[in-house]
């Protein structure tokens, strides 16, 4: 019997995700992992009003969301002080970036990227046959002008730049942005991941412009407002963009609860406010735990916090494999010389404490490995 004729790139293709999901590493190894600190989720849960709305909607989730998701785009409008026709909305910052590269890349086009950057973006290129050239960080942050200089000499379609950084947390400030915007070769689109702009310090994120046609800017749902599990996220860009982007994107992708959810966590900003508080207040006690333990917390400006753990790759794999074993979920940076980090979501006093318990058994478990 024959097989499905499946496209030649496809063949090329491994069968794999970017991540592994906790719940996969819970069934592997038969528990529930006793904190769960390692998808950059907000553990602090969504707004009570966002809740009660998905309620009320999930009665009549046997009509299909609307196409159009005409509400929750105008809310964003007015939120942000653009028009409708300037917001695209869908399933996550991920599904968005696939719609981006489906509409941007074809087999062999170039595009640039950090090495070590979000691998979700690299996943989505390699699908559709781009062509990945990546750019080393520098000082464990993004390097705008690395990145432009790659894309110049490859003529690259589009360029990928998260401000704040994952897995990182680094930032750069709003001129800096604006500067890298203002320098785009003719023809580059450059895609701003801004899914922690709302955990950002004031002036890391430059005023929107919705009349640069190549510049098309991601925020979610995902992370500070607490709805990862709806899969909303949103992309801000010129009209014309947005109305290529409807050419493709999948209409019926977000269902009736995830727009009425993201509607009212929307509507409660106060409710917003006092998470990014949390979270604040969460990062510092993370940081103050591997003080504790004689390591670096890196600075951070997301709803996480990367701790050097002072050597190299094998020691970071080896502390985190220990901490998984003891039932933290964690992850780390992939590529060197990132990859001496660990990453630690933030989360509820009780899951740091967990964190912090299990921290000092790790490194000595991770120490008496290296050694062997």
């Amino acid at each position: 019997m024959s097989t499905p004729r499946y496209t030649p790139l496809v063949q090329t293709l491994p069968a794999s995700v970017p991540f592994v999901g906790p719940e996969t590493q819970e069934r592997a190894r038969g528990a529930a992992f006793a904190a769960r600190l390692g998808a950059n989720e907000s553990v602090f849960g969504p707004s009570p009003r966002a809740v009660a709305a998905m309620a009320e909607a999930a009665q009549d989730a046997w009509m299909y969301g609307d196409p159009e998701v005409w509400e929750l785009r105008h809310a964003l409008a007015a939120h942000h002080g653009v028009a409708a026709g300037n917001v695209v909305v869908g399933e996550g910052i991920d599904g968005l970036l696939g719609y981006l590269v489906r509409l941007l890349v074809a087999p062999g086009d170039a595009v640039v990227t950090s090495d070590g950057a979000y691998p979700t973006f690299n996943y989505h290129v390699a699908g559709f046959g781009g062509v990945l050239h990546k750019v080393p960080y520098r000082d464990d942050a993004e390097d705008p002008e690395a990145l432009l200089a790659r894309a110049r000499e490859v003529d690259a379609k589009l360029v990928y730049f998260a401000n704040p950084d994952n897995p990182m947390g680094s930032w750069h400030d709003a001129a800096t942005v604006q500067a890298m915007i203002d320098a785009l070769p003719e023809g580059t689109v450059l895609a701003l991941d801004e899914a922690y702009a709302d955990t950002a310090p004031a002036g890391a994120i430059p005023p929107l412009d919705m009349t640069h046609p190549r510049v098309i800017r991601f925020r979610t749902f995902s992370k500070a407002y607490g709805l990862a599990g709806l899969r909303v996220g949103y992309a801000l860009a010129e009209a014309g963009f947005v109305t290529s982007f409807n050419k493709i994107r999948n209409h019926f992708g977000m269902g009736r609860v995830a727009q009425a959810g993201a509607l009212a966590a929307l509507a409660d900003q106060d409710y917003l406010r006092a998470t990014v508080a949390h979270i604040a207040e969460a990062r510092e006690a993370i940081a103050a735990t591997a003080r504790e333990n004689g390591l670096t917390p890196l600075p951070s400006a997301t709803n996480f916090v990367t701790i050097d753990c002072g050597r190299d790759g094998d020691f970071a794999r080896a502390v985190l494999k220990s901490l998984v074993a003891q039932g933290i979920f964690v992850r780390m940076p992939f590529t060197a010389p990132q990859d001496r980090c660990i990453r630690v979501s933030v989360g509820r006093p009780a899951d740091i404490a967990t964190f912090a318990a299990a921290l000092p058994g790790a490194l000595s478990e991770a120490g008496s490995f290296t050694r062997e």
